[in-house]
């Protein structure tokens, strides 16, 4: 038996291999992991790359789209400003087709806009307002033969059941049907009524102040909220009932939400358009040179082409103005281009939509281009200036109204009335 001190030697020659192994553990286990370069890319346990983080992206801030609405699809029309053919309609999208024009979906459009995804350089948005059975049983299906997206804006007394909401209303289980099928399904107003006036259609009453103030967040907000209850969607577009709309409006939408406000004032979209007033081309049945001269707007654009420089119609002055409805039918249409900088004033060009390009003159002493219409021209009027400047292109582009002629009878609308 070993005496007492001479254990002591060997329980530390003993101890000294473990306690050596033990901190070479904890060494390795601090020290830090190796910071990838640059040029390495993420990867999973199992060796395959890991999915980027989401961000922003290298999106084409020259690509340009058009968005289009409709109503209702029959056989017979009998109230074109809200009604056109099925085979009309299948036309059209095939147009888009045979001209290379992309259609996509409202979503991937806003992501574009927040520039979290690319599009192609040409694109339309199609959209459908109100809620027609005849969206459900007769134009969904044309837009399912071609695999086209498409965006519904609904106003919720219209659906089957509400206020406006007869027979010829889609119902709430089609709304989900589509829904499910991956239709985007946005606000357009509780009751589809002009929400600058203070008048509420269901009471039948001329609302004060402070009973507008209620009624227009009912319009805006409510609408919204009923629609994502019902569909267990998220809302984020809202659609202005017959594009009248004001800056209060337009201010109690984005606080209500919404991130983009849609009115049928049509001209190209453009990456630095406004959200707050994002113009639609509606189509009639009587007016197919709407649909074609919406497409013109972009069927020469092309991929990759040097960078545009994008003026708003304010910053020019324009006349007349963007929104605004003159009495006239050949207006003066005019602009200031100073904002443009330095440009060459042979380069200068001037399109109207239903004209083309026009005899514009342009005087360098002002900076104003000019151009009177010389043909009466009718409902909405798009205008797109073009000029280089230093050697790139600046662009411009607005739309105005032309009021209908003085005593002619206004055709009644169908989209504020009951569905019958």
């Amino acid at each position: 038996m070993l005496p007492k001190f001479a254990l002591l030697p060997l329980l530390l020659a003993l101890a000294l291999p473990t306690c050596k192994k033990s901190h070479q553990v904890k060494t390795i286990g601090e020290t830090p992991t190796p910071v990838p370069t640059a040029t390495a890319e993420p990867s999973t346990a199992s060796g395959e790359p890991a999915a980027a983080s989401p961000g922003k992206v290298a999106v084409d801030q020259t690509a340009q789209v058009i968005a289009f609405g409709y109503h209702r699809f029959v056989n017979q029309v009998r109230r074109p400003d809200t009604e056109i053919t099925p085979q009309m309609f299948e036309q059209q999208m095939q147009e888009l087709k045979n001209r290379g024009i992309s259609v996509i979906g409202m979503q991937d459009f806003l992501a574009w806009k927040r520039g979290e995804k690319n599009i192609p350089p040409r694109c339309a948005i199609i959209t459908f307002d109100d809620g027609w059975k005849s969206q459900y049983d007769v134009a969904w299906p044309i837009m399912k033969k071609f695999n086209y997206p498409l965006t519904l804006f609904i106003y919720t007394e219209g659906v089957r059941g509400g206020h406006f909401g007869g027979g010829e209303a889609i119902t709430w289980e089609q709304l989900a049907e589509m829904r499910d099928a991956g239709v985007d399904i946005e606000a357009h107003s509780e009751t589809h009524s002009d929400l600058r006036k203070p008048y509420d259609k269901i009471a039948k009453k001329k609302l004060n102040p402070a009973e507008y103030e209620q009624w227009l967040h009912n319009e805006i907000v409510r609408c919204k909220e009923t629609l994502e209850q019902r569909l267990g969607i998220r809302v984020n577009c809202f659609a202005v009932p017959y594009g009248y709309y004001n800056k209060h409006i337009e201010e109690v939408c984005m606080q209500a939400g919404y991130e983009a406000l849609f009115t049928v004032y049509g001209q190209p979209i453009t990456f630095r358009s406004n959200n707050d007033s994002l113009g639609r081309y509606l189509i009639e049945g009587n007016k197919p040179k709407v649909f074609t001269d919406a497409i013109s707007m972009i069927a020469t654009s092309t991929a990759g082409g040097a960078p545009v420089a994008e003026f708003g119609a304010t910053n020019l002055q324009a006349k007349p103005g963007d929104g605004e409805t003159v009495k006239t039918p050949s207006p003066l249409i005019t602009a200031n281009l100073a904002a443009f900088g330095q440009i060459d004033p042979g380069s200068v060009l001037m399109r109207v939509s239903g004209l083309g390009v026009v005899p514009a003159k342009f005087d360098p002493a002002t900076h104003t281009v000019s151009y009177q219409v010389t043909e009466k021209l009718r409902d909405k009027v798009t205008v797109i200036i073009e000029a280089k400047s230093q050697g790139k292109k600046a662009e411009a582009h607005w739309t105005f109204a032309i009021a209908e002629n003085a005593g002619a009878p206004a055709a009644a609308s169908a989209t504020g009335a009951p569905k019958k």
